[in-house]
């Protein structure tokens, strides 16, 4: 084990999630595997009553596993105050992970390398298949489409679409800082991609080598990529906007490709 490894501070926003929260929480415990990172993981359930998961996170204890049961006023918010603790504890590293999504082995010992080779970059991110309730990928196309951005990544390419899988991501603490440490509360869909926006004016973002993917996106009819996603393309063409120029280039094939997917989201969830 190294003496001093880095210090990583994982946010699970959790609601009501004692059905997923297991294979998260299984899959955080195991980036400590070998001991080239620590790995703080903190647990912020907003659920109004104890569902469980609270006695699930406790089958997996950790000194560094963190369980807080208290309402807020959604994930982002969760989201933000967790990632507040984590100056405090010295993390030099940043990620939340969704109460039904979950990482791959070696997932976060393979960004903070991405990082580590890439000085400048404020955040890594990588492969990240879609999986249904029970862990079968499916969606390929979907992953396929957004892989395909992957070397073409920069400023303008993540303007025209969120190509970026949030689960699959590592941020740099001091790049969150310069960027205004704080999720958007008033989003409620594309409050990610809105984050991405601001840290590519830090330093932008570094692909993890490799075909392995870092983790896995959970698609339910009741997620936001489920049940929200026209919304979430709404919020994400207004921030590509504000960012760039509502007749900003970008901004117009934005709204274009957004059309696209949105139309065959709809065909995907027909009936």
């Amino acid at each position: 084990m190294n003496d001093n490894p880095p210090e990583v501070t994982v946010v699970t926003p959790a609601f009501r999630a004692a059905r997923w929260i297991e294979a998260a929480v299984r899959s955080v415990a195991a980036q400590r595997e070998g001991g080239s990172v620590r790995v703080r993981h903190l647990v912020l359930d907003g659920s109004p009553e104890d569902d469980g998961t609270a006695a699930i996170v406790a089958r997996h204890a950790h000194p560094d596993t963190f369980y807080e049961r208290r309402p807020d006023n959604g994930p982002a918010d969760a989201i933000n105050r967790g990632f507040a603790s984590a100056a405090a504890s010295g993390s030099e590293f940043l990620a939340w992970l969704n109460a039904d999504d979950f990482y791959a082995p070696r997932a976060i010992e393979r960004s903070v390398a991405a990082l580590r080779a890439a000085p400048n970059a404020a955040f890594a991110f990588g492969r990240c298949p879609v999986v249904d309730a029970e862990g079968r990928e499916i969606r390929r196309f979907v992953t396929r489409f957004k892989e395909a951005w992957h070397p073409v990544s920069c400023h303008a390419a993540i303007r025209t679409l969120n190509y970026v899988c949030q689960p699959s991501t590592l941020i740099r603490r001091c790049a969150w800082d310069a960027a205004g440490g704080a999720l958007r509360t008033d989003l409620r869909a594309a409050w990610d991609y809105e984050l991405w926006l601001r840290l590519w004016r830090r330093g932008g973002a570094t692909r993890v080598p490799g075909r392995a993917p870092l983790a896995f996106f959970r698609w339910t009819p009741g997620s936001i990529g489920g049940a929200g996603y026209e919304r979430q393309f709404a919020e994400e063409l207004d921030v590509a906007r504000a960012d760039a120029g509502r007749l900003a280039p970008t901004s117009l094939l934005h709204w274009f490709v957004a059309r696209g997917i949105v139309f065959c989201y709809r065909r995907m969830n027909a009936p």
